[in-house]
């Protein structure tokens, strides 16, 4: 199961940049599917290689921010001649995000991770250690 489809990129970026950079020789004059395929393939390696730390894969109901992130990285990976300013800059945010899910500091909406219970509602999980201070340790004061 892949994160971002050929269909995702075409609504997002257009059939033309697309074919532009999966048409390598100029011979095809349409979408290249496998130069498409293994740039969507890298994509999800890469998101997994985060994501395995935390998440039981595959993920059964990947929620649309990886597809954006996937896209985001397929399109960089497409760019044989370097990408453009755009390009880079969403490349860069797709990678800081991952490494945000990756250390805890993003969370990937009602995914749970294995071995902990969800917290209840959309707030945040707060999550103490024993009580440092009870009516037993303060009963002198």
């Amino acid at each position: 199961m892949t994160y971002a489809s050929k269909q995702d990129l075409i609504d997002r970026f257009g059939a033309e940049e697309l074919e532009q950079l999966t048409d390598r020789d100029g011979s095809a004059e349409a979408i290249v599917d496998s130069v498409l395929d293994r740039a969507l393939e890298d994509a999800d390696a890469k998101i997994n290689s985060y994501l395995s730390g935390h998440y039981t894969l595959p993920l059964t109901d990947p929620p649309d921010v990886l597809e954006r992130t996937a896209s985001d990285l397929a399109r960089f990976y497409l760019y044989q001649d370097g990408p453009t300013e755009a390009v880079q800059k969403a490349f860069d945010h797709a990678v800081a995000f991952l490494r945000d899910v990756a250390a805890g500091r993003a969370q990937l909406g009602d995914q749970d991770d294995p071995g902990e219970t969800p917290s209840s509602g959309g707030g945040p999980r707060i999550v103490a250690g024993d009580k440092v201070f009870s009516s037993d340790t303060l009963a002198d004061y």
